[in-house]
């Protein structure tokens, strides 16, 4: 399979990983992307470490700073995501947001590609 996207909520931050066989211990896939968007309304805390096995690289992470965990909403790190297919192109575009909408990240991805 190619042009696979996982999309991953229920977590308590927000980020982009970009996942490829040339880093990874199983290197039997095509590339895929993972983005992470959340919370909506929720305390808030930083990533586990990424299991290697399909290679991830951290193109994009906001989370509360280390040591601190379960933060309030209060504090301004809720987030959520956002995807969009242009119709002639194909070309979707995903972005990662905060409660104000300003885009923190953004990436176009080629249906080709």
């Amino acid at each position: 399979m190619k042009n696979v996207v996982w999309v991953t909520a229920d977590v308590h931050y927000t980020a982009a990983h970009r996942y490829h066989p040339n880093r990874a211990r199983f290197q039997d896939f095509k590339p895929f992307w993972e983005f992470v968007a959340g919370p909506i309304n929720s305390g808030t805390f930083g990533p586990s470490a990424l299991d290697m096995t399909f290679g991830p690289q951290v193109k994009f992470v906001k989370a509360p700073p280390e040591g601190q965990a379960n933060l309030s909403p209060l504090d301004g790190l809720q987030f959520f995501g956002h995807a969009a297919i242009d119709g002639k192109s194909g070309v979707l575009t995903v972005s990662l947001r905060d409660l104000n909408e300003t885009t923190l990240y953004s990436v176009d991805l080629d249906p080709e590609g």
